[in-house]
This record gives structure tokens, sequence and C-alpha cells, in this order.
């Protein structure tokens, strides 16, 4: 699977940590940056991952920041992203059942490593159930992008 992954420089650290570990277990990972901790905007490498979800080059992302709220905010304004704001494992299995989400977000300031990775792991191995009722939401709530 071909992941995207981007962060701003407060969650430059585990944006690495995160991809490394995404390697060694078999991802092909494609790093939108920040590669450097100097301060940066957020958007800029927020927006590119979603965009390559969006446009197909990227199966699914991963964005982070200190909080993961702008990040989140801003994967989801590209159209045909369903991003999940995640900072604990049951909501990272049921935003994939339910939501069939194809990004993450996720605070560097409000989780550790340890926990990230957990995460990361029940997040990327929960499929969608596919139940109907899920789909039926699935399908109202991206229809509001069009409105």
């Amino acid at each position: 699977m071909k992941l995207a992954i981007a962060c701003d420089h407060g969650a430059l650290e585990l944006k690495n940590v995160v991809k490394a570990h995404l390697e060694q277990k078999g991802y092909e990972v494609v790093d939108f940056g920040t590669y450097t901790a100097a301060s940066c905007d957020y958007p800029e490498f927020a927006g590119a991952a979603a965009k390559a979800v969006a446009s197909g080059e990227c199966e699914k992302g991963i964005v982070m920041c200190t909080t993961g709220i702008g990040v989140s905010i801003t994967a989801n304004k590209v159209k045909g992203i369903r991003c999940a704001l995640l900072s604990d494992v049951l909501s990272a299995r049921m935003t994939r059942l339910h939501n069939d989400t194809n990004m993450m977000a996720m605070g560097a300031g409000i989780i550790g490593q340890n926990l990230a990775m957990e995460i990361v792991d029940t997040w990327l191995g929960t499929e969608f159930s596919g139940e109907e009722r899920h789909q039926r939401r699935i399908d109202k709530m991206m229809a509001l992008e069009n409105d």
C-alpha cells in the first residue's frame, strides 16, 4: 500500500518515527514534508498529502502537527477526503469501520510515540465494514461537498 505522510515543524520527530515504522512494515511511504524543524505553514504539507490521496496517487494518508487539529482541517478541505483526528485506538478502529476514512491526523504534542504506532497500526489494519447503513451515511456526508 502506498501512503502519503506529512507534518509541520511541531511533529517532525513523530513523522520520522512513524515513517520508519511504516517502511519497516513494508508500506511505500511518500513524504510530503516538512523535512526540517524550521517554522513552517502546515497547510502546504497537509494539503499536498491530501491531494495525493484524493487523486489516487496514494491510497491513504497520515498528517501530523502539534495538536493534529490544523492538519485535519486542512486535509478535510480537499474534495474526497475523510480525515479523522485520532488520539486513541478505539477511535482509530471505529473511524475505519464506520466512516471508511482515507486519512488520519495525530497531534505530536498530544500523544506519545508508542500510542501513535498503535493508532497507526490499528487504523491501517482495520477495513471498512461495508455495511449499508454506514455507506449510506458516508454518501450523505460526501454529498455535502457538492452543495
